[in-house]
């Protein structure tokens, strides 16, 4: 006697680098119970090997990418692989609500196939006849999901949806992994900042602002298009011997226990994961509040949080807990403990399933 059929789960992923959309997506894939049949769909081969690496035996193809309403046969492509799924669910995991919206048209063709997509940055788009396909599209998806309160209302705005039309299912992270402590210069608290070097990050600012606070080490994991910058923004503020830049790390949440203060000026946000992570890790954070950041940690209770763009309210924040150990210890542990019910990857991992059940009890009729 054979149990009942595994649910055919199909994940598309338009991403051409690697970033916290695509680790999500590692983490979801891995935490999703052994019903679900997963395979991903893609226009990069190495983001898609390293995202189905997370689940062993998850099978993934690439098509072309979409160049414009023009190109057809990418359109087709994407149509003609997603049909030859033949998925039960399809989900889109889309950076930002704008992302691959030929894709999207393509996957809402699909007759009965309940579509998802996940819009982890609520940024706007400079044009305009995207803006229109998004906003035609959008109510015919089965679910759009935000991946925090705040993110879910900005992208109905964006999108001109009714309030409480995306629905929210936060981000989550594993359990941090414990890695060798980074070795620093001995005598000076050590700030420590993760992600891509970016302008979104603010890392310039995190710069001008270790550079008011003698005797702080700042820790930079991460690399991007705005590492020559940077480096030449560290030789100006003559930063040399108080600065590491590490590189990149597949797993930077390792890193987050070796610093005594977890630093966020980011200039806009989703729900990112390594706030997340130093949450978990019991690290004491200074983060702008910007997107879903305030929805997970709140002001002087479990984070210090500062206007954005605000290098004086940075170096502030960055002095007082470098200054106060006591301080550091109470916002970290209390981090702590909000992320680790909040925030797991196990938690998500069963809302998402809750979300595809949900879907399937109510496919609609062919578009």
């Amino acid at each position: 006697m054979t149990g009942p059929r595994p649910v055919r789960l199909l994940v598309f992923c338009g991403a051409t680098r690697w970033g916290g959309a695509e680790i999500l997506l590692g983490h979801l894939l891995a935490a999703l119970p052994e019903r679900f049949e997963t395979s991903l769909l893609g226009v990069d081969a190495a983001v898609l090997t390293r995202i189905a690496a997370r689940r062993p035996g998850t099978a993934w193809t690439t098509v072309p990418r979409v160049a414009s309403m023009r190109d057809l046969p990418a359109i087709w492509a994407h149509r003609r692989a997603m049909a030859k799924a033949r998925p039960d669910v399809l989900h889109l995991n889309l950076p930002v609500p704008f992302s691959d919206p030929y894709s999207v048209l393509a996957a809402l063709t699909l007759r009965r196939t309940p579509v998802i997509a996940v819009e982890h940055l609520p940024m706007p788009t400079r044009f305009p006849r995207t803006e229109r396909i998004v906003r035609a599209t959008a109510p015919h998806l089965s679910a759009i999901v935000g991946v925090s309160e705040s993110a879910a209302r900005q992208i109905e705005r964006l999108v001109d949806l009714q309030p409480g039309a995306v629905r929210v299912i936060p981000n989550g992270v594993p359990k941090p992994k414990e890695l060798s402590p980074i070795s620093t210069p001995r005598g000076g608290p050590v700030v420590g900042a993760v992600g891509r070097f970016d302008h979104q990050k603010g890392f310039d600012l995190l710069l001008s602002a270790v550079a008011e606070l003698p005797g702080v080490h700042l820790v930079l994991v991460g690399d991007g298009p705005e590492r020559p910058a940077l480096e030449q923004l560290v030789a100006d503020l003559r930063l040399g011997p108080r600065v590491s830049l590490l590189g990149w790390s597949d797993d930077a949440s390792g890193y987050l226990r070796s610093f005594d203060v977890l630093a966020m000026p980011s200039r806009y946000e989703g729900l990112p994961l390594t706030l997340l992570e130093a949450m978990r890790s019991g690290v004491a954070i200074v983060a702008t509040r910007v997107g879903g950041i305030p929805d997970a940690v709140e002001d002087g209770e479990s984070a210090l949080l500062i206007p954005p763009d605000d290098v004086a309210a940075l170096t502030a924040a960055l002095r007082r807990l470098t200054e106060d150990p006591v301080l550091r210890r109470r916002l970290g542990a209390a981090a702590q403990r909000d992320g680790g019910h909040r925030f797991t990857v196990e938690e998500m991992a069963r809302t998402y399933e809750a979300l595809y059940d949900d879907v399937l009890s109510t496919r609609s009729s062919p578009r």
